[in-house]
């Protein structure tokens, strides 16, 4: 076990978390509320919010490149994207995305959005536009980025925000396709050590729009397992003191998992990555055939 973490391959989670409260201060100065949710919301009349996130594929761009999967990074975006916002109960509306890149190469800005429309196809969200930048004295080489912002709307009493949340609910996990979009720099630098080609590793992430319609009123709160794992996104939409207890033993990891596990540490590995779930919602009460892999204590 070689024990590498994200903080050595040089994404420190802790540098983010301590900057929090002065953006904070920022974001609230302006008359917003509910800062560090997954979609920030805005009313637009007297029952109805709209409810909006915006998000990169990140470094996974890296290697979908050299690979040849740049269309698959497009799928992760306006999934990832569209995943933020459905944690409010809202239905997307339409995405916008940034392409920007030391030069641009307009087969690639094509791969990415074409695989962006076909997820907004299937999630009925309109892709109405977006920037592509070309700015040699940012990035370097042949590397590119790309961002998106997801705007939905949602019924005030159709709102989902853990309010409701109680000891004793249980937390019921969403499989994801594998790695999905976050991790990609400490992953990228095991790569360099240790080969690994299954398709767990670049597939996209999962839209889970479908999952959280058929939950309907019965989700007290949503999470999208990004950066900071499955507890760590857990706590965004679980209220002041109550805490997720996880069964960690409850689903089956894909493979790529156990890859990275001979070179990370469990600890690190919950802490960073998604390990096989997805999304998350807390409910009272499991339906026949969901996955429980926890309770609110």
């Amino acid at each position: 076990m070689e024990g590498r973490t994200y903080e050595a391959a040089g994404v420190s989670l802790a540098a983010a978390e301590a900057i929090v409260e002065r953006l904070r201060a920022a974001v609230e100065s302006t008359g917003a509320t509910g800062f560090g949710a997954f979609a920030g919301l805005h009313p637009l009349d007297e029952h109805r919010l709209l409810a909006a996130s915006t998000d990169s594929v990140g470094t996974k761009l890296v290697l979908a490149r050299e690979r040849g999967a740049l269309r698959l990074c497009g799928r992760d975006l306006a999934a990832h994207c569209i995943n933020d916002v459905v944690t409010t109960g809202a239905e997307p509306l339409f995405l916008l995305d940034y392409v920007a890149a030391n030069r641009i190469d307009m087969a690639q800005v094509a791969e990415l959005v074409e695989g962006a429309a076909d997820v907004c196809r299937v999630a009925g969200c309109a892709l109405i536009g977006g920037e592509t930048a070309e700015l040699p004295d940012v990035y370097r080489g042949e590397e590119l980025d790309f961002a998106g912002t997801c705007v939905g709307i949602v019924q005030r009493d159709l709102l989902v925000d853990g309010s409701q949340v109680e000891a004793g609910d249980a937390v019921i996990g969403f499989a994801s396709a594998g790695v999905h979009a976050n991790g990609f720099t400490l992953v990228r630098r095991l790569l360099e050590h240790d080969d690994y080609d299954g398709e767990d590793l670049l597939a996209p992430t999962r839209l889970y729009l479908d999952a959280v319609r058929a939950l309907g009123a019965r989700a007290k709160a949503l999470a999208h397992v990004t950066g900071g794992g499955i507890l760590g996104n857990l706590l965004r939409v679980v209220p002041d003191g109550l805490h997720a207890e996880l069964d960690w033993h409850a689903w089956e990891r894909p493979p790529v998992f156990a890859w990275l596990g001979r070179h990370v540490e469990e600890e690190e590995l919950r802490r960073v990555f998604n390990l096989g779930i997805g999304y998350c919602a807390v409910v009272s009460e499991p339906a026949e055939g969901e996955v429980v892999i926890g309770r609110i204590g």
